[in-house]
């Protein structure tokens, strides 16, 4: 056997104009890194080249995915570059494989440099499907833009990239691997870690794992479905609510992470997660949830397809904080929503009298308000919440915070909705998706409304449809000042704001691998009419909506590829 150490070398390289990470990282069609030259090397190496070298010598780097198609590869690679780069250990999740919260929690655990997520989220996975890189640095949440853009900058001039090629890891088996390397005075290690535990032992001393366990598994128990989509969180599901809560194992649906998500489309909606819904139509379980590729999104369902908005989730969450442990140990600190969120949260906020900040889309932002001690909670449209325990929404968390209120209320998940509608009032609201669009006929339509919404005759103008009339009070493009550091983050969505309240918000989306998704938010409040179905109360908006951007004529798209 050979112990000699194993060779580092330098390789010349030609970079590609395309490696800008969007708001979730580099997020491209598997083909991509499989057919371009050194494509994933590439776009490695200007991560490894970010980190200033005295920062980035014998310090700790966290790497996982969520199992889809090309992760093992890349994994491998990451490896053998960051032995290269002079990375001292890695910590890697059992198989390569580690859900998004769970990465976030182990960087903060062990202190490391920051951590390589190989995911592309709720997009569909396979050889056909997409895969993506995520860079999250030492607070275990995204990387700043400021880094993104350094990393992209780098991409752009890369010129050559180093690799240990004989260092071959075992993910398969538990424990720690040294490698001695050529001019290096320390060996590399690499550790393969529970990909569960870590994350687990976080969420018990966040919740009561007692009150869950009696809530699930006690003599009047309640009934629950929850689907993984085949993705990460099966593993975690498995070991913490049916192993240690006492779930039944047929609860727990789709529990086996496969590279193709076994042909679904892991996102947790109404649309992707129909089966869940219509499963839950005859009344048998009480409550149910859905989880996307890696693990940080989830939908939250009651008895009979009782479906929670991602916005109101955040919201009857806040209004129940206390049913969660931790935070009657820390207090509140402020609630969070990203802009195109509905202002449901908002209320709770003024009416508990704590701070409430509106960020733009991008879990980032909450990271710095998190760090600065300014917030507890927070949540996304797009079916995104979380807390301060970790710098990544949580799906999992998200899941237990729900049933710790279950377990405190003791009512149904309809009716803490209804209850809360009753004392808040209700926001309704949608998302129309329109995918996979041409990015120039796009682009073109955003930048022509943006210079209609700009002019100073849009405000005050008025829509009438039916029997409703919609007065124009503001219209601009979002534009955000970090409360934390000044930094000024523009063109963030376009938005026209109504003299009732009522919301219309138009944005690019930055989280697919081809093509550009346009989205339109609609959010409108009513103090009265608070249990009526949301798209016929939403419909003048929505062709409000469509009237003034001409979506449908300037794209060709006769409807929403999808509706939440």
């Amino acid at each position: 056997m050979d112990n000699s150490p194993l060779q580092v070398l330098t390789v010349p390289t030609a970079p590609y104009s395309d490696q800008r990470p969007g708001t979730s990282g580099l997020r491209k069609k598997v083909y991509v890194f499989q057919s371009r030259r050194k494509y994933l090397h590439n776009y490695i190496q200007s991560i490894f080249s970010s980190i200033d070298l005295r920062d980035r010598q014998g310090s700790t780097v966290v790497v996982g995915g969520d199992g889809r198609f090309f992760n093992r590869t890349a994994v491998e690679v990451i490896v053998q570059m960051a032995a290269a780069n002079g990375v001292g250990r890695m910590i890697i999740g059992h198989h390569g494989i580690m859900s998004t919260p769970a990465i976030s929690c182990v960087i903060r655990k062990y202190k490391a440099i920051g951590g390589i997520i190989l995911t592309a989220s709720h997009n569909p996975g396979g050889p056909d499907g997409d895969f993506g890189i995520k860079f999250n640095t030492a607070n275990g949440g995204p990387a700043k833009e400021a880094v993104t853009n350094k990393i992209f900058q780098i991409s752009r001039t890369i010129e050559e990239f180093a690799i240990c090629p004989g260092l071959q890891v075992d993910l398969t088996s538990l424990g720690k691997q040294m490698f001695d390397l050529e001019n290096k005075f320390k060996p590399f290690s690499v550790e393969i870690v529970d990909s569960v535990e870590s994350y687990a032992n976080l969420l018990r001393n966040i919740f009561d794992f007692s009150a869950l366990k009696e809530l699930l598994s006690g003599e009047n128990h309640i009934k629950i479905r929850l689907d993984a989509m085949h993705g990460v969180i099966g593993l975690y599901v498995r070991r913490i609510l049916c192993e240690e809560l006492g779930c039944p194992a047929h609860s727990a649906i789709n529990c086996v992470p496969l590279e193709d998500f076994g042909g679904l489309h892991p996102d947790p909606n109404l649309t992707h997660a129909a089966d869940l819904v219509d499963s839950m139509r005859d009344g048998q379980y009480d409550f149910a949830a859905a989880f996307d590729g890696d693990g940080d999104r989830n939908m939250i369902l009651g008895k009979h397809g009782f479906f929670v908005t991602p916005s109101d989730s955040v919201a009857v969450i806040a209004d129940n904080i206390f049913c969660i442990p931790y935070f009657q140990q820390t207090g509140v600190r402020g609630f969070a929503r990203s802009m195109p969120t509905s202002a449901a949260l908002d209320r709770v906020a003024k009416a508990t009298q704590i701070e409430l900040y509106e960020t733009p889309t991008g879990w980032k932002f909450f990271g710095i308000l998190m760090d600065a001690g300014k917030l507890s909670l927070c949540g996304e449209e797009s079916f995104g919440t979380g807390g301060d325990h970790i710098r990544e929404k949580d799906g999992l968390w998200a899941v237990l915070a729900w049933l710790s209120i279950l377990a405190s209320r003791r009512q149904s998940v309809e009716d803490i909705l209804r209850e809360h509608w009753l004392k808040y009032g209700r926001n309704y609201y949608t998302r129309y998706d329109y995918e996979n669009i041409d990015i120039d006929a796009a682009c073109e339509m955003m930048e022509d409304l943006e210079i209609l919404i700009a002019d100073k005759s849009f405000v005050k103008q008025r829509f009438a449809v039916e029997d409703k009339i919609y007065k124009v009070e503001k219209a601009d493009n979002f534009e955000y000042t970090d409360p934390v550091d000044s930094s000024i983050s523009r063109n963030q969505g376009l938005r026209i704001i109504f003299s009732d309240g009522s919301r219309i918000i138009y944005r690019l989306s930055g989280t697919g691998s081809q093509g550009a998704t346009v989205r339109i938010y609609i959010d409108s409040y009513e103090k009265e009419q608070i249990f009526e179905d949301t798209q016929v109360m939403l419909a003048p908006l929505a062709t409000i909506a469509l009237k003034i951007s001409q979506l449908h004529h300037r794209t060709g798209r006769s409807g929403p590829s999808v509706i939440t």
